[in-house]
């Protein structure tokens, strides 16, 4: 009896792997484009972390022509969660991130190199791991977890290093015949690779990201399928990503160490090995020090997180891209109106330590990306956002929508911009003025700044009111008559001339327009008041002014 004897008391109705190699053809794709994948599994929220590793694998692929899939890792199936896969999938699409192929729902996928979810390929598992068994490069280990336990106890008792290796690997020289007939006499096995690396040499390799790095030689004889007959990560990953023709592995470094048995399985299958590039995690400044991001701790480490507070996904992307490639600010800089898209990622860009995750960053970039959109474009997210947390905004943004569209389009599609928005969620606050069943049906508290005495806001109102207000006139002259009711009240035209001769004025143009802006607004900071004005209408500067005084 040999090796392809027992290969076939322990996978008795597989396929020979030809079938599979020939089932997925090498990808026809032009020279230098790269095949990436994002593969979670389903057990829980996206992680920011993942969105990030799926945005760089996605960009990869997408500059260089190439492919991104989506592979559900579901292999460890005492972890899933109900609906883990719908979780996945809608998360990638919320921010346009939808692959070129795999899981499209719960259920369904697409494209010619499936199945895209890995419980559904254990027959292909098991044609390899028949090879591999047939080769005598992996056998079946009786160990049942009490002995591995034990193992391990007299492992750490004598501070030898832990695992199933070497001396310690009780099933790894038990003979074909001894193997068959116990597998006939119904003991249970699991199926062992069996390592031929030895921990005192090194292997030397170069991640895309890392640079070159040393590694000593993987000597576990790991569990290549378990005892419900499915992979462990490990031999599913090498499988899969040879046969759907992964390029490139795109992942978080904590699986660094485990680039060595991952080499070694590419090699002992025949298989050219794909080029890692490992994402160092981003990370919190927590009492002085560093920490990932966790999800128990930080509510903005799962990717839900930004459609609850309403960070637009484009605002999230460009702050991702900010962070894998310090390039990124200087190209957005030269290139304010170009899509992110034309920016060009490189791996080798990457910072190889954990960027710091920077909410008050990520919300200058939202600031700056809402303020580039239409005012119907804010008007459509912003009722979009509302539906689902403030039932309120909703009804304030529907009541008039051409009223609506003229708030948000107050210094919207010029220069400069407002940046007064960062989130949908702060939509509200920063229009709820703009509405005179909310402004003069409800008490105001005006802060007034630098003038503050009654007898001189209500004089600077009325005189305002009387002499100087016109709704119909231009930017220009309707300015010109701010700077005449400044010099009637006593206060200078232009804030230079202030400054020269602070004496001999009770202040300057831009403190009778702080009043005049607070009377109508009840804030002291607000986008153009000119525009303002032309947007409320007379009637209801009026009301506001005389209600204030």
């Amino acid at each position: 009896m040999d090796y392809k004897d027992l290969a076939d008391v322990i996978f008795p109705d597989v396929k020979d792997i030809s079938y599979y190699e020939e089932k997925y053809p090498v990808r026809n794709l032009e020279e230098g484009a790269i095949v990436s994948r994002f593969a979670p599994s389903p057990t829980g929220f996206v992680h920011i972390g993942g969105l990030y590793q799926a945005l760089i694998a996605r960009k990869m692929a997408n500059q260089t022509n190439g492919v991104f899939f989506l592979r559900v890792e579901d292999t460890d199936q005492k972890r899933e969660v109900e609906n883990g896969v719908s979780g996945i999938v809608n998360s990638l699409k919320d921010f346009d991130m939808a692959p070129d192929e795999g899981m499209i729902d719960e259920e369904n996928e697409t494209g010619a190199y499936g199945p895209y979810k890995q419980s559904l390929r254990k027959e292909i598992y098991r044609a390899y791991a028949k090879y591999m068994v047939s080769m005598g490069k992996a056998y079946p280990c009786f160990c049942t977890s009490d002995e591995v336990e034990q193992i391990r106890n007299k492992q750490e008792s004598a501070k030898i290093r832990p695992g199933y290796y070497g001396v310690w690997a009780k099933c790894r020289n038990v003979t074909v015949e001894e193997a068959i007939n116990r597998i006939k006499n119904g003991e249970s096995y699991i199926v062992r690779f069996k390592s031929q690396g030895r921990e005192d040499r090194k292997i030397k390799h170069h991640d895309v990201i890392k640079g070159n790095i040393d590694f000593p030689e993987n000597d576990q004889d790991i569990v290549i399928i378990k005892a419900d007959g499915l992979p462990t990560y490990h031999f599913a990953h090498a499988v899969d990503d040879h046969l759907m023709g992964t390029t490139h592995v795109i992942r978080s470094d904590e699986w660094l160490s485990s680039v060595p048995l991952h080499l070694q399985l590419f090699h002992e299958l025949g298989f050219k090995a794909p080029k890692y590039a490992h994402i160092s995690p981003i990370m919190k400044e927590e009492n002085g020090g560093k920490r990932k991001l966790s999800k128990r701790k930080d509510p903005e480490a799962a990717v839900s997180y930004y459609a609850e507070v309403g960070i637009p996904a484009d605002a999230v992307k460009e702050y991702l891209l900010n962070i894998a490639n310090s390039t990124f600010e200087n190209w957005r800089k030269q290139n304010p109106n170009m899509p992110m898209e034309e920016f060009e990622l490189q791996l080798n860009k990457m910072s190889v330590s954990g960027a710091l995750f920077d909410m008050v960053k990520l919300l200058d970039i939202s600031k700056r990306v809402i303020s580039k959109y239409s005012a119907e474009k804010v008007y459509n997210e912003g009722i979009a956002w509302a539906d689902k947390y403030d039932k309120n905004l909703k009804t304030i943004l529907e009541k008039d929508k051409d009223y609506t569209l003229q708030v948000l389009g107050i210094e919207r599609g010029n220069e400069k911009p407002r940046k007064d928005i960062a989130k949908w969620s702060d939509l509200k606050e920063n229009i709820i003025y703009m509405y005179d069943e909310e402004f003069l049906n409800k008490p105001q508290q005006y802060e007034f700044q630098k003038i503050n005495d009654k007898q001189e806001i209500n004089k600077i109102i009325t005189t305002y009111i009387e002499k100087y207000f016109n709704i119909e006139d231009d930017k220009e002259t309707w300015f010109n008559k701010i700077k005449d009711l400044s010099e009637e009240c006593g206060y200078a035209r232009e804030t230079k001339e202030y400054k020269q001769n602070p004496d001999a004025y009770k202040g300057h143009v831009g403190d009778i327009s702080t009043v005049i802006r607070i009377c109508l607004t009840g804030r002291a900071n607000t986008p153009d008041m000119y525009e303002i004005m032309k947007v409320l209408g007379e009637k209801s500067v009026i009301e506001r002014l005389k209600k204030a005084i």
